[in-house]
Formats: structure tokens, sequence, C-alpha cells
């Protein structure tokens, strides 16, 4: 599966705090997806996804 942080990004970190097997901050300060969604780490990536304030991140299989 692939997550996907869109641009809207408001820098809270719930995603990075969520699941930072997937999500951490890019150079310019905001959140970015960058690694694929293992299946381990999918109810995180969930997780991450459902408490990002602005709904920005997509999860695609």
């Amino acid at each position: 599966m692939k997550a996907r942080v869109n641009e809207g990004c408001i820098s809270c970190g719930a995603c990075v705090a969520a699941c930072p097997e997937v999500f951490r901050f890019n150079d310019d300060g905001v959140a970015e997806a960058y690694a694929d969604v293992v299946p381990e780490y999918e109810s995180a990536a969930t997780e991450a996804r459902d408490s990002c304030p602005v709904s920005v991140i997509d999860i695609e299989e």
C-alpha cells in the first residue's frame, strides 16, 4: 500500500506520532510518507490518516 500526504499539511505531527515507520517531517517541516505501508503498519497508518485534523492523508492499495 502507498500513503501520501497531500498539500495542506499543517505540521501538527499526528501522523508522525501515530506511525513513524511510514511518516516523517521533511526538510520543509511538513509531513511526508517515506515508506510503503506494509501489513504490520497498516493499522498504525490508518490511525495516522484518521487522526489527521485536516484530512490530507491518502492510503491506496
